[in-house]
């Protein structure tokens, strides 16, 4: 068996592949610097324009909202366009959107721009099609976990150095300038990324997709299949809308509340037209063996990530906070010690990728599950009484195995369907969201002991649904040359 580091030196950057590596995950670092920057100066921000509970609580909700949509539309964008442009325009964007949120002065503006900064969490997507393009089925898993998780330290390196430059700055506005700081570097790296990234190695194809407007899938139940997991990402959208309701916040009218449930089932039906008219020849004749792909992995993938990345989604956002509330810690210690769940993605997540290449990807998938459950279940049990060092050491292991799950879940996704990699990350991305919107309402409700059981318990359905569904990789997949002739790429 091949050694899935052989011929991956992180540190020959001569080496196309790892310029690419590099350049990608820095990237998607500077998106979730980006996407987090309020969570560590929430406490500054509630002071300064008095917010209560449920505003903060949708503040976080509203953070990750937008993400849902833009996973799914960046996604099949990427597959069209490339990740080069896509990448460079995102973080110009989501740039300007910082600008906007530092300059708010009440709770509606931060609603309305931290809802539209939730688009730069589509980052994710372009670069997992990028770094696919680049590597071999061999060290995808650990070249998709070195970028996954060198990226989402960018969480983690908000929360520690974010309430320390606000210091710097000084002043009842030493926050705003911290966060219009975060979208000079995103700007700044567009212009850099631009110019130095390429779409594939020299020489190579980039595949894209045969029809556009929804994925493509190959028998009759798998379209149906298809259109039940699509349901969720505008239940999701209904369910911030109803937080924000008249049964709630009351920021949006009844009027306006029944108006998006009607726009959220218009845009389910007009998804579920396109997934008819791109995949109505199924209904009528099938599709040839070589061209088949399962899309149930695809489903339990999604399940996976709701649990894994939608509960860090979650945990990042309300973390601080919970140990400034629950340790009486100031918001620059409770930052940093807060910042323990996202520093292990330096080497969780590329591990949990590694792990993944050597050992089997469904196995290593029900192990970290596992552990994850587990995990919750130990924070569940933190309060004012536990010891601050054993709190922060068992956070830090939950946070281990949540962080290498997504590497787990990654090490599958650009190995499904090469053509539709972008597609596919864009859906399972999108249930990363999912699961943050739906933990985060849950936290509205209840108390953060009973949130962390929540999510533990929705991991243990999820290990059910990995165990008899999905099916290990092996063999290779097709793909069809501009010429009409066959590509076969290893996929064991």
């Amino acid at each position: 068996m091949k050694s899935p580091t052989r011929g991956l030196n992180l540190f020959n950057f001569k080496d196309p592949k790892t310029k690419t590596l590099h350049l990608t995950w820095i990237a998607f670092f500077i998106s979730f610097y980006v996407w987090f920057n309020h969570a560590p100066l929430i406490a500054v921000i509630r002071e300064s324009l008095d917010l209560s509970k449920q505003e903060v609580v949708t503040l976080l909700i509203l953070n990750v909202a937008l993400t849902i949509p833009a996973r799914i539309v960046v996604g099949m964008l990427v597959d069209k366009l490339g990740p080069r442009i896509m990448y460079s325009a995102l973080l110009a964007i989501s740039g300007v959107l910082c600008f906007a949120y530092a300059m708010a002065d009440s709770f509606e503006a931060m609603a309305i721009t931290r809802f539209l900064l939730g688009f730069v969490g589509a980052g994710f997507v372009i670069g997992i099609r990028m770094v696919g393009e680049w590597f071999p089925a061999r060290q995808v898993g650990v070249a998709e976990g070195i970028y996954g998780g060198w990226g989402n330290f960018g969480s983690a390196a908000a929360a520690m150095t974010l309430p320390s430059i606000a210091l710097l700055f000084g002043g009842e506005d030493a926050w705003r300038w911290a966060i219009a700081l975060t979208g000079v570097i995103a700007i700044v790296y567009a212009g850099v990324y631009y110019r130095l990234a390429r779409n594939t190695p020299k020489g190579s194809t980039y595949f894209k997709p045969k029809k556009s407007g929804a994925m493509e899938v190959t028998s009759k139940s798998d379209f149906f299949l298809y259109i039940i997991m699509l349901a969720p990402l505008m239940l999701a959208l209904g369910v911030l809308a109803w937080k924000l309701g008249p049964a709630n916040l009351k920021i949006l009218s009844p009027l306006a509340t029944n108006a998006i449930y009607l726009v959220l089932v218009a845009l389910y039906s007009y998804q579920v037209f396109h997934a008819w008219r791109i995949n109505r020849d199924v209904f009528s004749k099938p599709v040839a063996d070589i061209h088949k792909y399962d899309f149930k992995q695809v489903a339990v993938l999604d399940l996976a990530y709701l649990v894994t990345f939608g509960s860090e989604l979650a945990v990042v956002s309300m973390l601080p906070l919970f140990f400034n509330d629950t340790f009486g810690l100031s918001p620059v210690m409770a930052g940093l010690l807060a910042s323990g769940y996202a520093f292990m993605n330096l080497i969780a997540r590329p591990g949990g990728g590694l792990i993944s290449d050597r050992f089997g990807r469904k196995r290593t998938l029900l192990l970290l599950l596992a552990g994850l459950a587990c995990g919750y279940l130990a924070m569940s049990q933190i309060t004012s009484a536990t010891w601050l060092p054993l709190a922060v050491f068992i956070t830090m292991a939950c946070s281990f195995f949540v962080q290498a799950g997504e590497g787990a879940v990654f090490a599958m996704v650009p190995i499904v369907k090469r053509r539709m990699t972008g597609q596919i990350a864009g859906q399972v991305g999108a249930y990363g969201n999912v699961g943050a919107v739906a933990f985060l309402t849950v936290l509205s409700f209840v108390s953060p002991q009973v949130f962390f059981l929540v999510i533990g318990a929705a991991a243990v359905v999820t290990i059910v649904a990995t165990f008899f569904l999905l099916d290990e990789p092996k063999g290779q997949m097709a793909e069809e040359l501009p010429d009409g002739t066959i590509a076969m790429i290893d996929v064991g």
